[in-house]
């Protein structure tokens, strides 16, 4: 099991910067991709952002430009920087972490979320 922990979230003016991070813990061996993704009320839950072990990176098209995934192996975290927020960014922000065994099972973790709220 893998355990993703969130942190960074808060309630932002638009224009402004916020960082979240996340820390996986447990049976890290083999994480390949982590990545952010969100949920806004009413709505269903899309990717932000993912970052490959080998450090490709995907972005949605609303946030490029404005966020930056990043990853450190070493601590087994993955990090989001998000500038110039919109309204419009405001959801519950979650990590995730795919995993995938030597024998080709993929397993899926996801952390608790946090909120993000960007006032206009």
């Amino acid at each position: 099991q893998v355990q993703l922990a969130e942190s960074g979230g808060g309630l932002v003016q638009a224009g402004g910067s916020l960082r979240l991070s996340c820390a996986a813990s447990g049976s890290t061996s083999r994480i390949n991709a982590m990545g952010w993704y969100r949920q806004a009320p009413g709505r269903q839950r899309e990717l932000v952002a993912t970052v490959r072990l080998g450090g490709i990176t995907n972005y949605a098209d609303s946030v490029k430009g404005r966020f930056t995934i990043s990853r450190d192996n070493a601590r087994n975290a993955v990090y989001l920087q998000m500038n110039s927020l919109k309204p419009e960014d405001t959801a519950v922000y979650y990590c995730n972490a795919d995993r995938v065994l030597t024998n080709g099972v993929r397993f899926d973790y996801w952390g608790h979320g946090t909120q993000v709220t960007v006032s206009s």
